[in-house]
């Protein structure tokens, strides 16, 4: 048996609390298993470290310090969307053990592309959105990932079924983790990684910088789309020889996707590509910009309409000011994509010969292709949304009349045959961006009909509507600097308000003075009425999306929250929960 393992098996209790299920898999380093959490009656996953041979034994004290350490800062993004949630690191018998989030379903992006080969770049993008997004939160905090590779991304169902739709960083920072059955590269240096996956920094002696992640993640990108790393040789030495000394291999399935990976491979890490110019061509690439249009023009020293009740809750103790967001989705109760799906729109008795050549169909009934950035009405043929064919209506002013939904995107095809095959499965891809920045909205596809096919410019349209009511304006990158909210249901992460009162709420740069940031979403019972929501939800949110979670010092911040009448009415109850200065002055940046 090697040194220092553990005898444990199926049944066995860990630390008086943890009763093994069954062992999920093993690697390089030890081993991970399902385990009941008999206190808070959950499953977890736990990962057992073992030292195969007496020289690693030697090391036991200070490996398992460094896990602990890096627990530390992984429990530090604790509720982030994208990343495993680690809940402690314990030690059992002369052995540490790791407890972290378990993701049911869950398959790593290396398996998934050996099952299924390697997924569209809109796919890959959209993926790799979400790690950098996960990355971004560690740099921000100091924390370097140093092992982002495909097997360390698992791909999870969402809250809608979408077997991939989660997208989590695994194994984030912890240095002496078990492995996903590949080698990996070490020094006496401390040197942690994957062959062909380090950055050429690293492996000639640098220290792990944001830079060396994001070269990790242009490796992962190429292996995502191409079906193989860039730098895949017959052996570990001269993979890692030919990332310092070797171009990768030209990517010939990447597409859009080139220029990015091309740029985060750049081998001078002072020359690679940034996080936020990753960010800005990977969102280009989910949602495409669309044709020039004339966007929804709108008012924006006009009062917003509020429905007849205000968004927001009553002044508190020591509030100056009403409160609102940057939206940062709390993934840990997966509310940001609630009802995320995709649907699609096929007017059949415009399909066969003589039809009226609507762009989409009669049941559709618009006269005119959409424009990218057209707000719709949708008139739906039963009780019921999303069953049937809608009818759509514009909505010029993206506002009065409480729009259901966006064209956010559009999918070109060849044919009206192939727009029906694959539209609304790429609609999907291209609006996943926007749809997890947002509580409760939905993908929804209007492909075009047989005979409308040429007028509707021989491409689908891509909307995102309300899975469950109005969106009541503007979404996405059209929504305005200066512009008011008419409800939160427009409301997304990322955003900073500036708040003018308890019914004036206005987006603006997170570079300016803003007074509140959101932290995420969350949802309150049934029986809980708005009038009641507007005093609790402030308590709510500090439990359920509590800012320091988010690296903000709980001495500066405080949780708040926004509350709206349309999320009543359609019955969802959601709550944007925020964070905010306790003494109600303005945040200009300098927060985490």
């Amino acid at each position: 048996m090697p040194s220092g393992s553990s005898t444990s098996g199926v049944g066995r209790v860990i630390a008086g609390r943890y009763l093994l299920l069954n062992r999920l898999g093993s690697g390089g380093m030890g081993h991970v298993w399902l385990a009941h959490d008999q206190r808070l009656a959950c499953e977890v996953a736990l990962k057992e470290i073992v030292f195969r041979d007496p020289a690693e034994a030697d090391e036991r004290e200070a490996r398992v310090a460094r896990a602990r350490a890096e627990a530390r800062h992984a429990a530090g993004l604790r509720g982030h969307p994208h990343v495993v949630t680690v809940h402690d690191v314990l030690e059992h018998e002369g052995l540490p053990w790791i407890v972290m989030e378990y993701v049911a379903g869950a398959v790593n992006l290396r398996d998934l592309i050996d099952r299924h080969g390697p997924p569209a770049p809109a796919e890959c993008a959209r993926i790799g959105l979400a790690v950098l997004d996960a990355l971004t939160a560690g740099h921000e905090r100091g924390v370097m990932h140093r092992d982002v590779k495909p097997a360390n991304i698992l791909l999870a169902p969402d809250r809608s079924g979408s077997p991939y739709g989660r997208v989590l960083l695994a194994d984030y920072g912890i240095s002496v983790q078990p492995d996903a059955g590949e080698t990996r590269y070490t020094l006496a240096s401390v040197l942690v990684g994957t062959a062909g996956y380090l950055a050429p920094e690293r492996v000639t002696g640098g220290a792990p910088s944001p830079a060396t992640d994001l070269f990790s993640l242009g490796c992962t990108l190429y292996h995502a789309v191409e079906g193989r790393g860039p730098f895949d040789r017959e052996s570990h030495l001269a993979q890692v020889t030919a990332v310092v000394m070797e171009e990768p291999r030209p990517a010939a399935r990447a597409g859009a996707l080139g220029p990015v990976v091309r740029a985060l491979l750049e081998k001078d890490p002072a020359r690679r590509m940034s996080a936020a110019e990753a960010e800005a061509a990977l969102s280009r690439i989910v949602v495409p910009e669309v044709d020039a249009y004339a966007r929804t023009r709108t008012d924006l020293g006009s009062q917003p309409h509020w429905g007849g009740a205000p968004l927001g809750l009553p002044d508190g103790p020591g509030r100056t000011r009403a409160r609102v967001l940057h939206a940062v989705l709390a993934g840990l109760l997966g509310l940001a994509v609630a009802g995320a799906g995709v649907w699609y729109a096929v007017a059949r008795e415009s399909d066969r010969p003589g039809g009226s050549g609507r762009p989409y169909g009669d049941a559709v009934g618009l006269g005119e292709p959409l424009k990218g950035g057209d707000c719709v009405l949708a008139d739906w043929p039963g009780t019921s949304a999303f069953r049937g064919t809608p009818r759509l209506r514009l909505d010029p002013s993206c506002r009065e009349q409480a729009p259901d939904g966006q064209v956010m995107a559009f999918v070109a095809a060849a044919s009206a045959a192939e727009a029906r095959r694959e539209g609304p499965a790429a609609c999907e891809e291209r609006t996943a961006g926007v749809r997890e920045r947002l509580a409760d909205v939905r993908s929804f596809a209007v492909v075009p009909s047989e005979a409308g096919f040429e007028a509707a410019g021989r491409r689908t349209a891509c909307l995102v509507l309300g899975a469950h009511g109005p969106v009541f304006g503007p979404l996405g990158e059209y929504r305005k600097a200066g512009s008011a909210f008419a409800d939160t249901a427009t409301m997304q992460r990322r955003d900073c308000l500036d708040v003018r009162s308890r019914r004036d709420a206005r987006l603006v740069s997170c570079a300016e003075r803003h007074d509140e940031q959101v932290l995420g979403f969350t949802r309150l019972g049934a029986d809980v009425t708005l009038t009641e929501a507007r005093t609790e939800s402030d308590t709510v949110c500090a439990r359920e999306v509590p800012p320091r979670d988010y690296g903000f010092d709980p001495s500066v911040y405080t949780a708040g929250s926004w509350t709206s009448e349309g999320s009543w009415k359609n019955g969802t109850h959601f709550v944007v929960c925020t964070v905010r200065r306790q003494n109600g002055g303005t945040m200009e940046g300098d927060e985490p």
